[in-house]
């Protein structure tokens, strides 16, 4: 399904304005790829039908597919390893001792997807911080759109899905296996919750954070977009917290009040006078 310049036009101009979504000229290619199945499945002809029903009805299930569909899902268990390594070599250590009073842990992830980061990060706390044990902790993750967050909250996943980063000993300890995949265990679910979150709206249900991860998420939007999601993101941030970003992102020339700390090979981002060793 070819798209027309001024279909490619309104849709650049929707989602940048629901979801703050860049398309840059160059990629109908995406936009004909991703909507053509939305197109199909609601018994219109072409990408211009679409458009045509979207322009001219008002706001409905449809504007959600187009905005849900443009956002990309791309995720897997552990991804680019080296911040879950800093969480259990630095970060979880540091805040066992500094909520050691409040027994208390809250981590946010955000754009969370398919659920496989915020599952890891639930993992890593069972596997390596048995001292968490009788502590208040949540993980919060929060995505836009709500079929990928049924997808997340059901836990289940494929051999190809559980093949990408998983390391066998923690297939085998926090999935049963069921049919043809692989579902995560309770013990693992019951540490995260899931809401649906626009970043770019007002933020439902995300509350403080004393770890955030915002990872491979900034790259879609344009700099003021950039600016104030960080900027949101430190009215949330607990003061002596840690903020974990994508590796090709930073804050630099971005948001500067945020402090950068090399951990190992990882990098994370620290408030305004955090402690930084």
């Amino acid at each position: 399904m070819a798209i027309a310049k001024e279909d490619f036009d309104y849709i650049r101009s929707y989602v940048r304005t629901e979801a703050a979504i860049v398309l840059e000229p160059g990629k109908e290619y995406l936009v004909e790829c991703r909507l053509g199945p939305v197109a199909r499945s609601a018994g219109l002809a072409s990408i211009s039908d679409l458009v045509s029903s979207l322009r001219h009805k008002p706001q409905n299930g449809l504007h959600r597919q187009v905005v849900e569909a443009m956002t990309t899902n791309e995720t897997s268990f552990f991804r680019d390893v080296t911040p879950f390594e800093a969480m259990r070599t630095k970060v979880i250590p540091d805040l066992l001792r500094r909520r050691a009073t409040q027994r208390r842990l809250r981590i946010w992830c955000a754009a969370a997807s398919t659920g496989q980061e915020p599952y890891s990060l639930a993992m890593l706390l069972l596997e390596h911080f048995p001292a968490l044990a009788g502590w208040d902790v949540k993980i919060q993750a929060t995505d836009i759109a709500r079929d990928i967050l049924e997808k997340a909250r059901a836990g289940r996943y494929s051999q190809l899905e559980v093949n990408r980063g998983l390391p066998a000993p923690m297939l085998a300890k926090y999935f049963e296996r069921t049919g043809t995949e692989w579902q995560i265990k309770e013990s693992v679910r019951r540490l995260v919750q899931y809401s649906e979150t626009n970043l770019v709206r007002p933020w439902v249900g995300v509350g403080s954070a004393d770890i955030v991860f915002i990872r491979n998420v900034l790259i879609y939007f344009d700099v003021p977009t950039k600016r104030e999601i960080l900027g949101r993101i430190r009215t949330v941030l607990a003061p002596d917290g840690y903020l974990f970003l994508g590796s090709v992102e930073t804050t630099l020339e971005i948001d500067p009040t945020y402090q950068r700390m090399p951990i190992g090979r990882a990098t994370c981002y620290r408030p305004p006078g955090a402690e930084i060793s």
